[in-house]
């Protein structure tokens, strides 16, 4: 074929990329629980998830609701210092209670399979950060257009005990396309790097490090937990290690000085895809 190059579409708007360190852990805790909710707010977690889908029994629905509600009216969560709050819906009735009080930091969306399904969130929740939760093999393929379906989308993710279940999945290794597929979705839409799915064993510690090792090499950034336990161990498995913090500011510091491709003394060879790399190595380690 001859002529004219086909130009390229613009890339993507989305969100402005994140001051500072992106979150690393994102705690679950049931939304009828107001005990454990409370503890998990001091825990240290950076986002705290208040579940009202799976976490919580059919008739404690509306009270959980309740619950939640009074949590995100209360100034203390609402203050600029507070530790952001998600809640993780079970339905609309959830999203028209929650949307309009202060300390409400964002909705995470449980099963969504169309973009459509977030285009009507957005258009109920108007300014609320949304998180779709793709669960099935139908929203894996649509991963892309929900990512990329409405502003108010600042991050997608995988439900992958659902996930697990709809394509008979046995060994861990069989969901590695999917989390794939996802972070290419959410880098072509301008979205950090997913966060990895719960690891769902509280006590194996070390099966935990070796999954979160696992999911960094495939490009994902954080990781939900269920249990307080898991945050040290997912915040040290995602954090650069002190070799690779050096190693980012010595290419940081080199193309300063000098700009284009160059080679370091060691013989690493630095570009501009390489600088930005390094670049958010220190957002992530929060020395950018």
């Amino acid at each position: 074929m001859t002529g004219r190059p086909i130009p390229a579409p613009p890339l993507p708007e989305g969100p402005p990329p994140p001051l500072g360190r992106p979150p690393l852990t994102w705690l679950y805790v049931p939304g009828d629980r107001q005990e454990v909710v409370a503890k998990a707010l001091g825990c240290g977690a950076d986002v705290v998830i208040v579940d009202l889908e799976d976490a919580v029994a059919p008739d404690r629905k509306e009270y959980a609701r309740a619950a939640t509600a009074e949590l995100l009216a209360d100034p203390v969560t609402a203050a600029p210092d507070a530790v952001p709050v998600h809640v993780r819906v079970h339905g609309e009735d959830d999203i028209r209670a929650l949307t309009h009080l202060p300390g409400l930091s964002g909705f995470r969306l449980p099963k969504i399979t169309h973009a459509v399904s977030v285009h009507h969130v957005a258009a109920v929740a108007p300014g609320v950060p949304l998180y779709p939760l793709l669960e099935s093999a139908l929203g894996v393929e649509h991963a892309y257009s929900i990512a990329s379906a409405d502003p108010a989308v600042r991050g997608i993710a995988l439900g992958e005990a659902d996930l697990r279940a709809d394509l008979g999945v046995r060994e861990d290794c069989g969901l590695d396309w999917s989390r794939s597929r996802l972070v290419v979705a959410a880098r072509a839409a301008a979205l950090p790097p997913p966060a990895q799915s719960v690891f769902p064993d509280v006590r194996d510690l070390d099966g935990l490090w070796t999954s979160c090792v696992r999911g960094r090499g495939l490009g994902l950034l954080g990781r939900a937990a269920i249990h307080p336990r898991q945050l040290e161990v997912i915040e040290r498995a995602f954090r650069p290690t002190a070799r690779e913090i050096e190693a980012a500011e010595e290419i940081i510091a080199a193309s300063a000085v000098e700009a284009g491709a160059l080679a370091l003394p060691d013989g690493r060879f630095v570009d501009a895809a390489v600088v930005a790399s390094a670049r958010r190595t220190l957002a992530i380690a929060g020395r950018s």
